[in-house]
């Protein structure tokens, strides 16, 4: 009995015009526009709704302002950065340069000491030794230990005792500090 009241009820609606008349309202809300003619429909917004489009409107906004500050300072980091790479650069530049100087600077002083050396080596050792008594221990036993050890030995004997022992001292404990293992 009840699903003959519910079918005979739904028949009526459709034969009344009444569900084509809501179906027409609610395609014409979708729409956005008025039933009677056609116009587009009026909407208005309760408070509610206005401030709530105020706030997301105004964070929208600062989202903007915060993305362009962004922007800004990645702008300003890959510039930063870019120079950085440049003055490391450069950096590395000098200090080539730099280490050049030095090993151009160590050979002239290594090739003045060599020919130095071998100037001492060639001179009598009568006329040597009077030079290396006068020479500080230290800078003394730095040219004798580059000698040819025939020569170093005659010079080192020919020097007065105290002289002598100094620079045998200094040859003797140039290398105690080296590691053994």
């Amino acid at each position: 009995m009840t699903l003959a009241l519910l079918l005979a009820t739904s028949g009526l609606v459709r034969l009344g015009g009444f569900g084509m008349a809501i179906a027409d309202d609610v395609n014409n809300l979708l729409r956005g526009t008025s039933a009677s003619h056609g116009e587009p429909a009026i909407c208005t917004t309760e408070t509610d709704i206005e401030t709530v489009l105020k706030a997301l409107q105004a964070r929208e906004q600062t989202l903007v302002e915060n993305e362009t500050a962004l922007d800004k300072r990645l702008k300003i980091l890959s510039n930063a950065e870019d120079t950085l790479d440049e003055k490391l650069q450069a950096l590395v530049t000098a200090e080539k340069a730099l280490a050049a100087t030095m090993a151009a600077a160590n050979t002239a002083a290594s090739d003045d000491l060599t020919r130095l050396t071998t100037l001492y080596e060639n001179m009598k050792p009568k006329q040597a030794i009077p030079l290396f008594e006068t020479m500080d221990p230290e800078f003394a036993a730095g040219f004798l230990s580059r000698m040819k050890p025939p020569i170093a030995a005659q010079i080192l004997a020919g020097l007065d005792p105290q002289s002598a022992y100094a620079i045998s001292v200094v040859f003797a404990g140039r290398n105690s500090d080296a590691p053994t293992n």
